[in-house]
């Protein structure tokens, strides 16, 4: 069985999440051809890493990128580091051989993404970004139903990812309020909307955006008041090169929400709706079918995606079992290692990822210049 080495830089929030894709992936999908290793664990605090490493079954934990790189047991890197970090960690594993797995958005601003691509375009190396909202069945069957002609001809739609944390003017900024960190809701949460967008209906060819910070001074961890200068709002107007035109809405002020991912599209054969807060269901209108007396068979209906995911998935847990937040990570790192196994490109790559980079960039673009702009 070939054996896959894994090194993770970063081993916050998002290095568990990956760390527990991977520790859970052969209980997912039986009679996997590969197995993983877990090598190498890097993170900035050493006593963390050390942690993970008792934990969770690294080989060792390290403060230094540099091991992971030098590594040869390692053929893969996974970054769950800062935004402004990802450049340098991104490129490190590109030059050391690596395969990448990165964390959203590709880095802090697209000239940075435009380094990373140069040294991209010298390896073979297979990459995905963490787009994990690709990766619920739900999502999946919404792929293909628009790919099969099903809603038609795309006339409108609206996307939203609401969180309510930045509501509170007391709550102390965090590194993704930090514009030199690369953080701003855009980035945060707009870039998963952008991407799910992009991939359901194709590249998008102009933006209007509107940006906002709720409080323009708010307090440091290290007991500062300071300037606010990244977004806790995005509201943007997009069209498409499809035809089809909406709004895409990224927000940490969303008073009374959760963790909300909303889409809703329309065609003129059909439309679909999703939330990812009842993640196990799409819903989709056939506007083919005929009206008839009491409605006969028109309406949204809903489909029953739950777990239900292709072979080898969707044995354990039983495809009729609930799904959660956690499972997409799960598949999403499936789908890279089991295109790493089989030595094929493999998406959403880096390249889509430096794709919404530019697009995020000519949204923050709009903004200042209060006037549609093109992305070209």
């Amino acid at each position: 069985m070939k054996e896959i080495g894994v090194g993770i830089i970063g081993y916050g929030f998002m290095g568990k999440a990956h760390t527990y894709a991977y520790k859970t992936m052969p209980l997912f999908y039986e009679d996997l051809p590969f197995r993983i290793r877990l090598v190498g664990v890097c993170n900035r605090t050493l006593e963390k890493a050390q942690r993970a490493k008792e934990d969770m079954g690294f080989e060792y934990a390290t403060q230094n990128v540099e091991d992971l790189f030098d590594d040869d047991n390692i053929q893969i890197i996974n970054i769950c580091t800062p935004n402004n970090l990802h450049r340098d960690h991104v490129i490190g594993a590109l030059k050391a051989g690596k395969h990448v797995y990165c964390d959203k958005p590709l880095a802090s601003n697209y000239d940075e993404t435009k380094e990373i691509l140069e040294v991209l375009d010298s390896t073979n190396a297979i990459t995905q970004m963490a787009f994990q909202n690709r990766f619920f069945p739900a999502t999946l069957r919404a792929k293909e139903l628009i790919d099969s002609g099903a809603l038609g001809n795309i006339l409108s739609f609206r996307a939203m990812y609401l969180h309510s944390g930045s509501v509170d003017p007391d709550r102390p900024m965090g590194w993704k309020l930090e514009k030199s960190m690369g953080g701003g809701v855009l980035a945060d949460l707009g870039s998963h909307l952008l991407d799910l967008i992009y991939h359901l209906l194709g590249e998008y060819k102009e933006v209007f955006a509107h940006n906002m910070i709720l409080y323009p001074k708010r307090p440091h961890p290290s007991g500062k008041i300071v300037d606010v200068e990244a977004e806790d709002l995005s509201i943007l107007i997009v069209k498409m090169k499809n035809g089809g035109t909406g709004t895409i809405e990224a927000s940490k002020i969303a008073t009374g929400t959760n963790d909300e991912l909303i889409f809703q599209i329309h065609g003129d054969k059909g439309a679909i709706k999703y939330n990812m807060m009842d993640p196990n269901w799409l819903e989709f209108y056939d506007n083919t079918l005929p009206e008839a007396d009491f409605g006969g068979n028109r309406g949204f209906t809903r489909i029953e995606c739950v777990q239900r995911y292709k072979s080898p998935g969707g044995k354990f847990v039983p495809s009729k079992a609930p799904i959660g937040w956690i499972r997409s990570h799960v598949h999403s790192l499936y789908n890279f290692i089991d295109n790493v196994y089989k030595d094929r490109p493999s998406t959403p790559s880096i390249r889509d990822g430096a794709y919404i980079q530019y697009v995020m960039e000519m949204a923050h673009k709009s903004n200042e210049l209060k006037q549609w702009v093109t992305v070209d």
